[in-house]
């Protein structure tokens, strides 16, 4: 979230409680069906959101709560709120009133939720656990304060806590995002918050009062620009060696230009965290991937989503009715490779429920070009595609019949994987939208491993089991419906699978 300057909004009751509900079919067909309209990524139904905040699970709803300016397709700092959506499937979306709007202390800015469990807070009324809202305040000053509301409902309501802000700003422009968890160990919150260009980690004992603990991250990582959105977990890789794992966002100064979320692995003693590393990783190489965070209050497994977008050119992306979408969930894990930890990111496993029309082969050998599409006779703009290959050049290819096209593959040479949308429609909104963006392989494994999710105006690709994540955007005048894969050699493909996706709308 940029920092700007905030002048206050009183907003009407009567808008503040309608609900934007997606459930009916028939509307949602109607509505969710303009050009480029991811089908099975979540979009709001209308007007600007950005990133994912307050992602929490709950008695059997998983809640995205996220930054959202309902009467505006553009970001209007100053009247930032919080939208909401809750799924039971992480699939299917119902978008709800927005969840928390400006006051006399600023616009609301990005933050976390937790399930209070033990009521360290003292605010439960009633059976239900309390959920905490912790988030940033964002005034016209620009002096950005932490504050709290909570909600005795799942969610639906919540109420500002009397004595907000819960901590204040000694004078720093950019003091924002926080997330929090529960340390156990500790037996106390941790609270992670984006301080311009590190990250601080305050405690407390009832989410109210908090007391800085330590800094990470002034002479390490990218720093070519603003630090945002920090979030720190253990995760461990599957022969059970446990990690912490710090992510951090950055705008300017991703691994493709503009924004992107970096992570660093390492160690937390319940006070300071410290990286196994001299530098940071990119946790997605492509342009469209920031702001993410994990969901919090999930047993047995660490779900991520990320904005799917870029602050270089977010505002005047050619959608007009809604402006922002959300990658699929992820789950993510751990890996070695050589003497170093890496995070990997994979769909999560329900994605696998919107798949139709499966179709699969065991072994193809590729001379120079196939066309999956005659192939199998699936002229889709959404599918989900896998196939391991030798590992040679490749390039799979999206295109329509007006001589568009967006190309995905991989260069022996350079060891790059890339997304290519210089030729894949309209670009000219901004003049650093149309380019090619790479990414280095991690892995000198034989075999390379894809995983590509297309849905009308987005590809997402997953190489080597989710050690290398590309998430890129484009907008073609009309939706690619021809797949085919090339290759410069004589090449083998396996385990080639392909699905259509079926719309979550």
């Amino acid at each position: 979230m940029k920092t700007v300057h905030i002048f206050f909004l009183i907003i009407p009751i009567t808008f503040l409680s309608c609900q934007f509900k997606i459930s009916n079919v028939g509307e949602a067909k109607a509505n969710f069906n303009e050009q480029h309209r991811l089908q099975y990524h979540f979009s709001p139904k209308e007007m600007w959101m950005n990133d994912p905040n307050g992602m929490v699970y709950y008695d059997g709803e998983y809640h995205l709560f996220f930054q959202h300016t309902p009467h505006s397709s553009t970001p209007d700092f100053p009247k930032m709120h919080w939208g909401h959506a809750v799924s039971t499937d992480l699939l299917h979306w119902e978008e709800l009133s927005p969840a928390i709007a400006p006051d006399e202390h600023g616009a609301i800015f990005s933050g976390s939720v937790v399930v209070d469990h033990n009521n360290t807070a003292g605010l439960q009324s009633g059976n239900e656990k309390t959920l905490i809202s912790i988030f940033t305040y964002s005034p016209a000053n620009g002096i950005q304060s932490e504050g709290m509301a909570y909600s005795n409902d799942r969610g639906r309501t919540w109420i500002k806590y009397k004595n907000n802000p819960v901590l204040q700003n000694q004078g720093i422009a950019d003091f924002r995002d926080p997330k929090v968890f529960w340390y156990e160990r500790g037996k106390k919150w941790i609270m992670t918050l984006a301080v311009k260009d590190h990250v601080e980690l305050y405690s407390s004992l009832n989410l109210k009062s908090w007391t800085k603990e330590s800094e990470f991250g002034q002479s390490i990582g990218a720093h070519g620009g603003v630090w945002e959105c920090p979030d720190l977990f253990l995760l461990s890789d599957d022969k059970g060696v446990e990690k912490w794992v710090m992510l951090v966002s950055i705008n300017p100064g991703g691994p493709n230009g503009g924004s992107g979320t970096q992570y660093f692995v390492g160690n937390f003693d319940g006070q300071k965290f410290t990286s196994e590393h001299s530098d940071s990783q990119w946790l997605d190489y492509g342009p469209d991937n920031y702001a993410g965070v994990t969901w919090s209050n999930v047993e047995g497994r660490k779900l991520f989503l990320g904005w799917m977008s870029n602050w270089e050119y977010c505002q005047v992306v050619p959608t007009n009715k809604w402006r922002g979408a959300m990658t699929v969930p992820r789950t993510l894990g751990l890996v070695k490779i050589g003497s170093q930890m890496y995070v990997t990111s994979k769909p999560v496993s329900q994605l696998g429920n919107l798949h139709k029309n499966k179709k699969s082969k065991k072994e193809l050998a590729l001379n120079s070009s196939v066309s999956l599409s005659e192939m199998y006779d699936i002229h889709s703009s959404k599918f989900d595609l896998s196939f391991s290959i030798e590992n040679k050049p490749f390039k799979i290819k999206l295109s329509n019949n007006k001589g568009e096209y967006v190309l995905v593959g991989y260069d022996l040479g350079s060891r790059e994987f890339y997304v290519d949308r210089t030729q894949a429609g309209k670009t000219d909104f901004n003049n650093v939208f149309g380019k090619r963006n790479t990414s280095k392989r991690i892995s000198n494994d034989n075999n390379i491993k894809i995983r590509l999710l297309a849905d009308v105006s987005s590809v997402e690709l997953f190489a080597d089991e989710g050690e290398v994540v590309m998430t890129s955007l484009f907008f073609p005048n009309s939706d690619f419906t021809h797949l085919e894969i090339l290759a410069e050699n004589k090449v083998t493909l396996k385990n080639i699978e392909i699905n259509e996706m079926k719309s979550i709308w």
